[in-house]
């Protein structure tokens, strides 16, 4: 098994502006809180292929709602990967808990990103049988997977990222 990545937390500045920004109602001490206590991703077991992301905070999101969650996390990783990144699968076979996207691509030069590769997370309860999701903090509630990829032979890309969402057509217009 190829060991190509390794996960961090973010500084506790980028991970304050983040949380302050998502929820004002906060501040910098409950941030510093929560950020103390983040954990890294992880495997479950020896066959899985996810990496379990764990709620910094409790939430709940009623049905059709949607939150956006400041992970704390950023991952470093060779060139060539990728971490693609769905809900836990019990909690959107479950709940049809989705993420925005429907799957989210971390790339392996977001790292060095201004905001410095600060993964979020932008979930929506999504049911038809009018459940409602409640995550207790410290419960994995999103997983990342890391694939390989290629490029096209004739591929001369030189641009370089300096942001996250978006910010890799921003050069294209």
């Amino acid at each position: 098994m190829k060991r190509i990545a390794k996960f961090h937390k973010v500084s506790f500045e980028q991970f304050a502006e983040g949380w302050l920004g998502e929820f004002p109602d906060s501040n910098r001490e409950e941030a510093g809180k929560i950020y103390e206590e983040i954990k890294l991703p992880r495997r479950a077991t020896v066959g899985s292929a996810g990496y379990d992301f764990f709620a910094p905070s409790d939430f709940v999101l009623a049905p059709g709602r949607t939150i956006k969650i400041p992970t704390g996390i950023r991952v470093e990783m060779e060139e060539d990967w990728v971490l693609k990144c769905y809900p836990r699968s019990g909690l959107g076979f479950k709940f049809r808990l989705q993420l925005n996207n429907t799957v989210g691509i971390i790339d392996s030069d977001y790292f060095y990103s201004d905001n410095e590769g600060h993964i979020f997370v932008k979930l929506t309860n999504d049911t038809n049988e009018n459940k409602t999701v409640c995550v207790k903090k410290g419960t994995g509630f999103m997983q990342g997977i890391f694939v390989e990829y290629g490029i096209t032979v004739d591929d001369e890309v030189t641009d370089i990222r300096n942001g996250g969402l978006g910010s890799t057509t921003a050069a294209r217009g």
